[in-house]
């Protein structure tokens, strides 16, 4: 079912949209936290610092091509809003080409050099074949995340964010199934937990293509419409890669932070990934978030309804401080708990230095609410290469944290090291959001009430 963004209260259109979003993101975590779970229970807890271990590489590389899907279905966006039909279409078709191509060359590149990555990351000795069997194997399934990222991003596009949530449901019990057949009964390790996810997302996305051929009329080529052209690829890519580009660099702060962690042992190694597994999961408000603010203010920009954006950011800051809140009471009370979902009551080491982590991200998560409200309304008024600007911002802080607060505090610097780069973001992502809001309003004034538009907020 397709949704009009461009008409309603903000409010309430923003949270109908984004909750079907978070179900699905929760639903993607169900692959990572089943794998790491059965991991965990059935191969050991150096096998889960090894699947842990990877999650900054995997997000440094998974995440980029899921920026660029995402990207490509911000100009869609727009023409959706302006009812601008065919031109929809052959953003589609071109968005096709386009991931094709970069799914084998983005494959051959990381497959080439995923081991050398690792070693350069200090991987520990007990914790790098589970590492490295685990990445490898995902790399595989890098053209499956991107079908189903894309198709994902052309449903979502056109209003509909339920659709690709259910087809996510039926993969997520699969993957369930998958794991438990791969790893304790046929005995494949973390490899088989790293296919269980694979061919899990490849059945979503087989099935948001089928869903819009068979229920979206709106996407269904025309005579002509279906070959590639560059005019369209050129705005394509002039959202899809700076997005991906922001992922990538902010991953890199990640992966640096990964590394010196490694350097504090076993015990800090698997308190880690144990933690950031949890911190994944709790962050998907903020991450779906972010995900329905593309596509709303991609679509009002196309409408020209720009008032609508200036509500949607506030929207995104009170639902940025209620969800912290709960975020922080469930970490502070339930995070022993939880943490037996991968760890044996036993480490009782491990299990404290989670909490710990925990309850830092979940104190200052509210700076991640912003980040995504305030980045992804950038990007969906089409302003992208600014939003890159917050990823190098990341980066710096997390880099920061891995030279200066590792080294002299310990696991104690590590935990600082998330927080750190999201204070640092939102002091350049929130005045820049108003910046590009009075640009658009400098282009399409007569959006905007007429005091709103000086000369000087027009330079």
């Amino acid at each position: 079912m397709t949704r009009d963004l461009t008409r309603g209260n903000p409010a309430r259109v923003i949270l109908q949209f984004t909750v079907p979003i978070l179900l699905g993101l929760l639903l993607q975590q169900v692959y990572n936290l089943v794998d790491t779970m059965i991991v965990g229970k059935f191969v050991g807890v150096d096998a889960l610092g090894g699947v842990g271990s990877t999650g900054s590489l995997n997000f440094m590389i998974l995440g980029s091509c899921i920026g660029l899907c995402m990207g490509f279905g911000i100009p869609a966006a727009n023409a959706f809003g302006a009812r601008d039909l065919p031109q929809l279409r052959r953003y589609l078709a071109s968005a096709v080409y386009l991931c094709a191509f970069f799914a084998i060359a983005i494959m051959t590149v990381v497959l080439s050099f995923c081991g050398r990555i690792l070693s350069a990351m200090h991987t520990t000795a007990e914790t790098y074949p589970y590492a490295f069997d685990y990445i490898y194997w995902i790399f595989w399934g890098i053209p499956f995340v991107m079908l189903y990222n894309t198709t994902a991003a052309m449903i979502r596009a056109v209003g509909d964010s339920r659709s690709p949530l259910l087809f996510l449901a039926l993969a997520a019990v699969l993957n369930v199934a998958l794991d438990l057949l791969f790893i304790p009964v046929l005995g494949f390790g973390v490899a088989g937990a790293a296919w269980a996810t694979n061919l899990s997302q490849g059945i979503s996305g087989l099935l948001c293509l089928w869903y819009m051929g068979k229920k979206l009329p709106m996407l269904r080529f025309q005579p002509g419409e279906l070959r590639f052209r560059w005019n369209d690829a050129a705005q394509l890519l002039a959202n899809g890669v700076p997005m991906a580009l922001q992922y990538f660099i902010t991953a890199i702060g990640s992966v640096t932070l990964q590394s010196a962690v490694n350097t504090l042992g076993t015990a800090s190694v698997n308190a880690m990934a144990a933690g950031n597994k949890l911190a994944q999961i709790f962050s998907c408000p903020f991450d779906s978030l972010g995900t329905a603010m593309a596509t709303y203010c991609g679509q009002n920009v196309g409408a020209h309804r720009l008032q609508r954006i200036r509500s949607g950011l506030r929207v995104a800051v009170v639902f940025s401080i209620v969800y912290c809140l709960i975020y922080l009471v469930i970490a502070w009370f339930l995070t022993p708990t939880i943490a037996l979902l991968f760890l044996d009551g036993s480490e009782i080491e491990i299990i404290a230095l989670v909490r710990q982590f925990l309850v830092i991200v979940a104190a200052s998560s509210w700076a991640v609410g912003l980040i995504n409200g305030f980045r992804f309304a950038i990007q969906g008024m089409g302003y992208s290469n600014l939003a890159i600007l917050s990823g190098v911002l990341e980066m710096i802080g997390r880099v920061a944290v891995a030279s200066l607060l590792v080294p002299r505090f310990g696991y104690l610097g590590a935990c600082l090291g998330h927080p750190t780069a999201w204070l640092v973001a939102i002091c350049f992502l929130i005045p820049t959001a108003y910046l590009c809001l009075r640009r658009l309003r400098c282009r399409i004034p007569q959006d905007a009430p007429e005091e709103d538009i000086r000369p000087e907020a027009c330079i």
